[in-house]
């Protein structure tokens, strides 16, 4: 059990014919125990911080790992809707050589506008990437000076 400024103040010493200054040793005592006391305070603060900073390097792990499955998903999702978006103009191509004049002219109709959806779906999925990569960015950032601050109170 560690020792606390109240035992230091609760101690008490036998007293011996010829031993040592009861008033000087009262004194020095007392500066031990005030010094004690703040170093002592001190160390519960500094595992309170250290406390606090470990949960939010968790809660900040979490969170990475819940951007890195969000982007992971949205690259899915991108790589499908771009397969999807394949698949169509394929069709869109095959039925339009195996039908009249008039109707192919319909169907590229229908292509340019598929191909500009695609584009358009395209974009945003390079918009969305970018603002991930900044957050994730962010938080690398942030998680940087955390582990700094705890090397630094280490």
């Amino acid at each position: 059990m560690p020792l606390t400024p109240l035992d230091i103040e609760k101690k008490e010493f036998r007293r011996t014919f010829r031993g040592y200054s009861e008033e000087e040793v009262d004194e020095f005592l007392d500066l031990i125990i005030q010094d004690y006391e703040a170093l002592y305070r001190e160390n519960l603060d500094l595992k309170d911080k250290n406390q606090n900073l470990r949960e939010q390097l968790e809660q900040y792990q979490r969170l990475e790992e819940t951007l890195k499955n969000t982007l992971l998903l949205a690259q899915q999702t991108a790589e499908e809707a771009k397969n999807n978006a394949q698949r169509e103009v394929e069709i869109i191509l095959k039925e339009a050589r195996e039908k009249a004049a008039g109707i192919i002219a319909e169907a590229e109709e229908q292509l340019q506008a598929t191909l500009q959806q695609f584009q358009q779906r395209k974009q945003e999925l390079r918009v969305f990437q970018s603002k991930i990569k900044t957050l994730l960015e962010a938080q690398m950032e942030l998680l940087l000076e955390l582990e700094k601050e705890l090397k630094d109170e280490g």
